[in-house]
């Protein structure tokens, strides 16, 4: 392994990588030697982070796809296994919310949008991309979750429930997968400043940063291969 650059000739997706916790795990991971893949919706941002981080010398390419649609997670598993072969780490990012009313005053379309993305997204690019990490018997998927996972949070229910299923569907897969030597990890953070959190109550100081979730990421990505943190719950040192 190099040191300088451990992830040397890895290849890594990032989904909702244009933005917030996403752009910070990308830029990581790219400093850290490995090939990412930036998946987004937003093509004018995906641009925009692939240039900084190319610019910085790494490597990156924006991969316009939404998650929430299995025919676009299919066509972006062609393109990989296409042009790479391989994907080392899958990181599910892309999550959207809904906060401030009751989940009887919650339209449907809004409930589909939340789930479909948080929880179903994450099983298409499962789904996906499992299987190439089986064929060569190594991977690292990682879902990125929330505090709101463990806890009650009224006027969220939409978005607690695509957390708790998320947590319920990454326990049961890292048991499917381990043996084949991926291992399937939950980053569960708390308060963090991004574009989600924004105009919610508490000090932006206070709070993580995006970068704090892609220290996480890196140890995950790095650990020896006996072990995996299988979660891993991010708190703010300071209450917001």
């Amino acid at each position: 392994m190099n040191d300088a650059q451990p992830l040397h000739e890895q290849v890594a997706i990032v989904t909702g990588g244009s933005r917030g916790i996403g752009a910070a795990i990308a830029r990581r991971l790219a400093a850290m030697g490995a090939q990412v893949l930036i998946v987004g919706r937003d093509r004018a941002a995906l641009d925009a982070i692939e240039q900084e981080i190319t610019g910085a010398g790494h490597r990156a390419e924006a991969c316009q796809y939404d998650v929430s649609s299995c025919s676009q997670v299919n066509s972006l598993a062609a393109f990989v296994s296409k042009e790479f072969g391989r994907v080392d780490i899958l990181v599910n990012n892309a999550g959207v919310g809904s906060f401030g009313a009751p989940l009887h005053e919650m339209k449907p379309d809004d409930w589909d949008r939340i789930l479909n993305t948080n929880l179903r997204g994450v099983y298409y690019c499962i789904h996906a991309f499992a299987p190439m990490m089986i064929e060569r018997e190594y991977g690292h998927i990682i879902n990125i979750s929330s505090i709101a996972s463990k806890n009650a949070v009224p006027n969220a229910a939409a978005y607690v429930a695509s957390k708790w299923g998320l947590n319920g569907l990454s326990v049961s897969v890292a048991e499917e997968l381990r043996n084949y030597g991926i291992r399937v990890s939950i980053i569960c953070p708390g308060s963090t400043d991004t574009e989600l959190r924004r105009g919610a109550h508490g000090d932006p100081v206070k709070m993580l940063q995006p970068e704090d979730v892609a220290h996480v990421v890196a140890m995950m990505v790095t650990q020896t291969t006996q072990s995996f943190a299988s979660e891993v719950i991010l708190r703010p040192t300071r209450k917001p």
